[in-house]
């Protein structure tokens, strides 16, 4: 069971919840996130639209999402709504609670490995990535990127850092994103398809040089395509620019002329 920091949600909160008990004027809702807790769900919150049974709405064992519309820890009362769940709100949460599933999973393997409990995974791990990093598993993330360093910078203490990095580049693929861009190369005389080809050739060589995944080739003279790869728009258009440039670059020295037809697009 994910778990939350807090004992208790907090009014206004979207939460992960799976349908207990069905009656005709309501349901019980257990939160998945806080332990376990009971909440109710009236009937005038189950939806805006007209529905004859509540029945029709939800049923007992679903796992959706639902807004807090009231809390009172002293009584241990907690009132849900779904009709109140935007679209976009339940699908945001959605995501964010397959991730945080996720990385309980991996600090559950965490501890396992290093005899210790859950419990101490979220104490000497999974709250430091949060406070650092937003998120756990943005955390774990960074850790399939650059390994233990990236947690050992939220304050994790070495053992843990070993671990988890271990098993977050194991476990955990980084997606990848892709964007290209137009380049133009004219070089006249009898050397200017030599001229085009080597200034073609050091770009490509720049970008290998700094390990970027990148390809070229003809869109149809005088056009050429650069095509990269990596894991954020941001560092795609600087590889895209950097690379662009040299072949610019070249040409230029050699006599030619070249410019950038089209900008880094999806």
């Amino acid at each position: 069971m994910v778990r939350k920091r807090r004992e208790w949600p907090q009014q206004g909160e979207i939460v992960i919840g799976t349908v207990a008990q069905i009656f005709d004027k309501g349901a019980y809702i257990t939160l998945d996130e806080y332990g376990g807790k009971r909440a109710y769900l009236p009937l005038n919150e189950v939806s805006s639209s007209w529905f004859h049974n509540i029945r029709d709405v939800i049923r007992e064992g679903q796992k959706t999402a639902f807004k807090v519309i009231r809390v009172d820890p002293s009584k241990g009362h907690i009132d849900l709504s779904l009709k109140r769940v935007a679209d976009v709100e339940r699908d945001r949460k959605v995501f964010e609670w397959k991730r945080a599933k996720k990385a309980e999973v991996l600090l559950d393997f965490a501890a396992k490995k290093l005899g210790k409990r859950l419990d101490d995974a979220y104490e000497e791990a999974g709250w430091k990535l949060e406070d650092h990093y937003g998120e756990i598993y943005a955390g774990l993330e960074e850790a399939a990127r650059r390994g233990a360093e990236a947690l050992l910078m939220a304050g994790i203490g070495e053992e843990w850092a070993e671990v988890l990095a271990e098993l977050a580049k194991e476990h955990i693929e980084i997606p990848q994103v892709k964007l290209s861009t137009i380049l133009e190369l004219r070089c006249h005389g009898p050397r200017g398809i030599e001229a085009i080809k080597r200034a073609l050739v050091e770009a490509l060589n720049y970008a290998k040089s700094k390990g970027y995944q990148v390809k070229i080739y003809a869109d149809g003279a005088p056009k050429y395509k650069i095509d990269a790869i990596a894991e954020d728009y941001k560092a795609l258009k600087n590889i895209l620019k950097e690379v662009a440039n040299v072949a610019l670059s070249v040409i230029s020295k050699e006599g030619g002329q070249g410019r950038i037809l089209e900008e880094p697009k999806k």
